[in-house]
């Protein structure tokens, strides 16, 4: 990811408006297992450094599709050549699919690749490793529950640049999606990104170039829960596997914790990630899906 700027708070009157949609306000229960996940994230930095195109790359991605077989999850590995500053390396996006009611999509993704270092080892524990682990966990407690909508959870390969980030170099996986779904008029309704949400010290701030209504049914999840202390008010830009789908007029919104010293660094190791963090995320998107769900079904031909 990178980021690109920061902004002063916002106030909108949408999330107050979310209220008044007429969304249910009962929630299905199954809350977010962060223990479970903490494993993962252990397990992914036992590999090693994981960056796109590598043998530990595919180590990792073959974990992530291991633990979801293994619940059941139908499971699709999507392979593609990516031509980068190293050379074409050999990439693949994993997609579990979970079918509902409709043949719409919510697409809910993160990056499982790490940055590619030549100056130290870099095993990405929240950098790569919590938004694998988060979307492993979420997915198995989705299955859990009936869906209105089918949700694809996305492991996206080749989110870092192996060298500067440019808009050639970054965003391998999730641009080849957005690309191919977009030529089979496939797109989904709506997309939400995962990336840096295993700090100890979790802050999320709204990524002002995501779409304010999604974002804002997410934090009015978060002030429901009591997560206002980590769903913040003030506002950063970072470009991130989102952007490709925005691109193309898809709904899309980023959790992510930029304020986070180790990021990049050897130091970024399981020690700073912590379980109670993914189990705060996890269960704001858990309970925040039956909302964006009833909005997307409201707006059906307009926007919600």
């Amino acid at each position: 990811m990178r980021r690109v700027g920061a902004g002063l708070a916002l106030v909108t009157c949408l999330v107050a408006g979310l209220a008044s949609l007429g969304a249910p306000q009962t929630r299905p229960g199954s809350s977010f297992n962060g223990a479970a996940a903490l494993r993962h994230v252990e397990r992914l930095v036992a590999i090693g450094p994981r960056p796109a195109g590598s043998a530990a790359g595919v180590r990792a991605r073959q974990y992530v599709v291991g633990e979801l077989r293994s619940a059941g999850i139908a499971t699709r590995v999507e392979p593609f050549d990516a031509d980068t500053p190293h050379g074409r390396l050999p990439m693949a996006n994993v997609v579990a699919v979970l079918p509902g009611r409709r043949q719409d999509v919510i697409l809910i993704g993160g990056h499982y690749d790490t940055k590619w270092f030549r100056e130290f080892a870099f095993v990405g524990a929240n950098d790569g490793g919590s938004s694998t682990a988060l979307l492993i966990e979420l997915a198995r407690r989705l299955r859990e529950r009936p869906r209105e909508y089918t949700y694809w959870i996305v492991w996206f390969d080749g989110e870092e640049a192996r060298e500067a980030w440019t808009a050639a170099d970054s965003l391998y996986g999730s641009r080849r999606m957005a690309i191919e779904l977009g030529k089979s008029r496939r797109l989904p309704r709506a997309v939400i990104v995962a990336d840096m949400i295993g700090d100890r010290d979790l802050g999320i701030r709204r990524e002002v170039s995501s779409t304010p209504w999604l974002t804002d049914v997410i934090w009015t999840s978060a002030a429901r829960l009591g997560y206002n202390v980590h769903f913040l008010a003030d506002t950063l830009a970072v470009e991130d596997d989102h952007a490709p789908f925005m691109r193309l007029g898809v709904p899309a919104t980023l959790l992510i914790d930029f304020d986070y010293p180790p990021w990049h660094t050897a130091g970024d190791t399981v020690d700073k990630v912590s379980a109670r963090s993914l189990e705060i995320v996890g269960n704001v998107l858990l309970d925040a899906l039956p909302a964006i769900e009833h909005a997307l079904t409201r707006s059906r031909g307009a926007r919600p």
